[in-house]
């Protein structure tokens, strides 16, 4: 794997101030820094980083380090292709049926919350679409457990992590010779993964893994090559493993560059293993203030299904919402509000929120209970 330069400096975070955001991650501040030196002289090259060509070496050399970081850190094997793609997880709603029908007239998804449903609506323009489950009946506080398959399926498709409704796969369903495709735009780089489980896995950039506008794609090469005639090249998998991403038109550069960035932030870190136990223990500062409280705050989640990195929960009384909204905005806790589809409250611990925001969090929302229960 190549170097990538030096390691990312250690940078001061300003105390006091958290941004809980479901749309968009943070940027960890080593990264930010590491970045703004780099905007005027990229390795002491005299070329700004956001004035590199994408055809040229410099260039060809972040995308070589970006993708030789993802490798290492999910153990990425040779017959599966890395590909950065425009557009966020919304464009591959309509790259995968156009990818994976290979003549085939059906697909099967699992029905898990809001992320779902979006991507069934996608997937209808181009195919039938077989809901092989769906936990929509108990107000999708659980993900769906997966029934045999048909045959004729070309793929099944899952939302690893809905983060409208609070819900992930632990476990993920086995799928035999149905290729598993997983929407991970949320839980990307959060845990571990058997990526041979997989013969798909895309994942928006802007919650785990840079700025929005880029879309990993990692596919199995079997996968790769018999798209829909009429598929725009921009979206063929195909076409862009050919043009490695980035002869076949200009790709999101400063995305890219960002996110190869982060990727060394992690290694730096101890990995996606480190990820894993860091975020697990954020999650359950949060949810350990729900269960405390009495029943002040509820979360509809089964708890063998909540999620690490999206935390819902509501008011035994709704009207303290906004209430507490703005009580904990002014604590220096922003962003906080619950996807309007289900309101209520949402905090997002994805990779680069620190544990004390988890550990501020769950310490106001004690005394917020405290005061008006």
């Amino acid at each position: 794997m190549a170097e990538g330069g030096a390691a990312l400096k250690v940078a001061r975070v300003a105390p006091g101030r958290f941004d809980f955001s479901a749309a968009a991650g943070p940027i960890p501040v080593e990264v930010i820094e590491c970045a703004r030196s780099e905007l005027h002289d990229w390795r002491r090259s005299g070329t700004p980083v956001l004035s590199l060509p994408f055809t040229g070496d410099a260039f060809r050399e972040v995308m070589t380090e970006t993708e030789a970081y993802l490798r290492a850190l999910l153990g990425i094997p040779d017959n599966y292709r890395v590909l950065f793609m425009h557009g966020g997880a919304s464009a591959q709603f309509a790259a995968v049926p156009l990818n994976l029908l290979r003549g085939g007239r059906r697909a099967c998804y699992l029905d898990s919350g809001y992320w779902s449903g979006k991507a069934m609506a996608e997937a209808r323009r181009y195919c039938s679409v077989e809901v092989a489950a769906s936990s929509a009946d108990t107000g999708y506080d659980r993900v769906p457990e997966l029934p045999s398959l048909r045959s004729d399926a070309a793929y099944c498709h899952i939302v690893a992590n809905e983060t409208v409704n609070g819900v992930q796969y632990h476990a993920f369903p086995e799928s035999g010779d149905v290729p598993l495709v997983a929407d991970m735009t949320s839980d990307f780089l959060t845990r571990p993964l058997d990526i041979t489980r997989f013969g798909v896995i895309y994942a928006g950039a802007q919650k785990n893994l840079g700025i929005a506008g880029l879309a990993m794609v990692v596919v199995r090469e079997d996968l790769v090559g018999s798209a829909d005639p009429a598929t725009p090249g921009i979206l063929d998998y195909a076409v862009q493993a050919r043009h490695a991403s980035h002869y076949y038109n200009t790709p999101p550069t400063f995305a890219i560059y960002l996110a190869g960035l982060v990727f060394k932030w992690l290694a730096e870190r101890g990995g996606i293993a480190a990820m894993e136990q860091a975020n697990r223990g954020k999650s359950e500062r949060v949810y350990a203030a729900i269960e405390r409280s009495g029943g002040f705050y509820r979360c509809p989640v089964q708890a063998a299904h909540r999620s690490q990195v999206n935390v819902c929960f509501h008011f035994a009384d709704d009207a303290l919402t906004q209430t507490f909204l703005a009580a904990a905005q002014s604590e220096g806790l922003f962003n906080l509000a619950g996807h309007p589809s289900v309101g209520g409250v949402r905090a997002s611990l994805y990779n680069a929120m620190p544990e004390a925001g988890a550990e501020t969090l769950a310490q106001f929302m004690t005394a917020f209970a405290r005061r008006n229960g």
